[in-house]
C-alpha cells in the first residue's frame, strides 16, 4: 500500500465551496445535494463504516468527493457512481490532484445508480454512501440485489429514513423499507450526524444506517420478487387485517385467509407486525391464493407510504 495521503488531502468548508464555484455548482433540492464539509465527519463515516485496507468500496453520489477522499485514504479501492454531469467529470481530476498516490485506485462511473448493472474492477466488498434523502431507499434496496459481493454497508440518510429501515417489527415506523432491507441484511442504527456538516445545511437531521449482508440467504423456497409483492400489499393498507389487505393480491380475502392460515400467521394480524420471515412464509403458500400477477412490477417500487 501507498504511504498515507497528505493530512489535508480531504476537503474543509472552503474547499467544497471553492470546488463548487469553480464548476458552477448551485446543490439542487431536486438532486438532494447537501454536500458534508466537514472532514472529521467523512472519516467518522469511513471508521463506522469498518472499511478495511483490502476492501473494494462502492460509493452512490459522491458530489465533490468529501467521502470518496476518505474512503481512498483506507480502502483498496474505490468506484464511485455519480449521475451528474458536472460532478462526474470534475471528480477524477479532484482525486487527482488531492491524492496523486492513489489515484489509480479511483474509477467513476458516470451514470444513474439505479439502473448499474456492473462496475468496473473487483466486486465491490462494500458499500458506503451519503445517499440523496429522496432516492435513497429504492437506490440502496438496487445495489443489495445488483451486487451479493457487497458483504457491509453504511448509508447516511435522513433520519427518519434511518428509523424507517432500521426499525423491528411492532413499531409504527416499521414498514416497506425495513422488511426489504431485512431481506439482504441486520440492519441497524449505527449513530446521528448534525446539520452543520453540510453545506447547504439541509432542514432535516440526518443518521447512519448499517447493513451487514446475512452470511445465509433467508431460508425460503419463495422467490424475492413475490415475497416483495406480498410486503407491499401488507402495506399499501397497513391499517387493514392481512387478511383484508391481501385480498388483492390473493383474489379475495377467504383466498388471502387461507394463505395466511397455511402460513401460520393469524388474518387478524397486521403487517407492521410481521418479519421478513413470516412474510416469506406467506408467500411461499401463494397456491392458496391467485398467483401474484403484479409482483414483477412491484418487487422493486417502493410506495411512497412506509
Amino acid at each position: 500500500m501507498s504511504s498515507s495521503p497528505a493530512p489535508d488531502a480531504l476537503l474543509g468548508p472552503a474547499d467544497v465551496r471553492e470546488l463548487a464555484a469553480a464548476l458552477g455548482v448551485r446543490p439542487t433540492k431536486q438532486r438532494g445535494q447537501n454536500f458534508v464539509i466537514d472532514a472529521n465527519t467523512v472519516r467518522r463515516i469511513v471508521r463506522t463504516a469498518g472499511v478495511r485496507p483490502d476492501d473494494v468500496v462502492v460509493e452512490v453520489g459522491p458530489g465533490l468527493g468529501s467521502l470518496t477522499l476518505a474512503l481512498l485514504e483506507v480502502a483498496d479501492r474505490v468506484t464511485a457512481v455519480e449521475i451528474d454531469d458536472v460532478l462526474a467529470a470534475a471528480l477524477p481530476a479532484t482525486v487527482a490532484a488531492r491524492m496523486p498516490e492513489r489515484a489509480d485506485r479511483f474509477a467513476l462511473v458516470h451514470s444513474d445508480a439505479m439502473r448499474v448493472t456492473e462496475l468496473p474492477g473487483p466486486a465491490p466488498t462494500a458499500l458506503v454512501a451519503n445517499l440523496p434523502y429522496n432516492v435513497a431507499v429504492p437506490v440502496l434496496l438496487h445495489m443489495l440485489e445488483t451486487f451479493p459481493s457487497i458483504e457491509r454497508t453504511l448509508v447516511m440518510v435522513q433520519s427518519e429514513v434511518a428509523d424507517r429501515l432500521a426499525a423491528a417489527p411492532g413499531s409504527k415506523v416499521y414498514g416497506v423499507p425495513s422488511v426489504k432491507a431485512n431481506w439482504y441484511a441486520e440492519v441497524k442504527r449505527a449513530g446521528a450526524i448534525g446539520r452543520n456538516v453540510f453545506w447547504p445545511a439541509p432542514n432535516v437531521d440526518s443518521g447512519l444506517v448499517s447493513l451487514v449482508r446475512r452470511t445465509e440467504p433467508l431460508k425460503t423456497t419463495a422467490a424475492r420478487r413475490d415475497v416483495f409483492a406480498v410486503v407491499d400489499a401488507a402495506f399499501a393498507q397497513r391499517r387493514k387485517t392481512l387478511r383484508a389487505a391481501l385480498a388483492g393480491w390473493a383474489g379475495s380475502p377467504a383466498a388471502a385467509e387461507a394463505a395466511l392460515v397455511a402460513a401460520g400467521v393469524s388474518p387478524q394480524a397486521r403487517g407492521e407486525a410481521l418479519t421478513v420471515e413470516e412474510f416469506a412464509r406467506i408467500a411461499e403458500h401463494a397456491e392458496h391464493a391467485k398467483p401474484a400477477e403484479h409482483a414483477e412490477n412491484t418487487a422493486n417500487k417502493e410506495p411512497g407510504h412506509q
